[in-house]
């Protein structure tokens, strides 16, 4: 059976386990009834998320001249601490800026391999940290915008990691830390601006159960812009990963953007 269309990042169902979803504009597929099973992808072309022409893509889904205009992806997007929109100051389009950064966000702790510190909106709980492949996640505070958020990231960033190690979380070499108790470790790391936000009472942990029958011992990731066809037996998903017999993994998000057609 053919699916074609252009990549996007997975959807996702918190559930036990995690359901995954690859949606085309014509067709979805449950990705997790798809264990088990051959399935081969097949590169097309390139499709810019942002303006739909058939351009090369240059990063997170956009062509070269969207990367560098959209307000979707302005420095902000990675640097929460850059925000600017409660001060009334355009990056590159206050409407938008204002809309997407004057809403509440969340920093928080995840467990995989390692403690991450991270942002999001809240919104995507437990969205974001689905797609980092968390094994746990725990909120520090919930604040009324992205840059008061940016900040306690930035602070925090010397006690905890801000990246996950993808090839340990792809192989389970995970660590056993207690979140809650790391949580309340922090209170006095915050800034002043934000201390506010903490309630230490409460602690809503969320913990994750993801679709693999067998996790590789070893893994390297395929790259489309190099291998534009490949075959493989799928043996679990993770984060934005699929994870193939062979040790071979994918990042659906990575290759946003590209237009491919799955046949299983």
């Amino acid at each position: 059976m053919h699916y074609e269309g252009v990549l996007t990042k997975m959807q996702t169902e918190f559930g036990t386990p995690i359901q995954y979803y690859i949606i085309f504009e014509n067709t979805f597929l449950n990705v997790n009834q798809l264990l088990g099973s051959e399935i081969s992808i097949a590169v097309n072309g390139y499709q810019c998320l942002n303006c739909t022409k058939r351009k090369r893509i240059f990063r997170q889904g956009f062509c070269y001249d969207c990367f560098f205009s959209s307000p979707a992806v302005g420095d902000w997007i990675m640097r929460p601490e850059l925000s600017t929109a409660h001060l009334g100051i355009a990056d590159r389009d206050l409407d938008y800026e204002t809309q997407a950064q004057l809403q509440p966000h969340v920093v928080y702790l995840a467990q995989s391999c390692e403690i991450k510190v991270g942002v999001t909106r809240k919104t995507q709980v437990p969205t974001r940290w689905i797609d980092q492949g968390a094994e746990k996640a725990i909120t520090i505070v919930e604040v009324p915008n992205r840059w008061l958020a940016g900040i306690t990231e930035v602070k925090l960033k010397s006690l905890f990691a801000d990246k996950i190690n993808w090839r340990k979380m792809l192989v389970n070499d995970i660590c056993e830390v207690d979140l809650i108790a790391e949580r309340l470790k922090i209170e006095s790391e915050l800034p002043e601006e934000v201390s506010e936000f903490f309630y230490p009472h409460i602690s809503d942990l969320f913990e994750f159960e993801y679709p693999v029958t067998t996790y590789p011992k070893k893994v390297v990731g395929l790259n489309l812009a190099k291998t534009s066809f490949f075959t493989g037996k799928l043996i679990g998903i993770k984060g934005q990963y699929l994870m193939f017999a062979d040790g071979t993994v994918f990042n659906v998000r990575a290759a946003e953007g590209t237009a491919v057609t799955i046949t299983v």
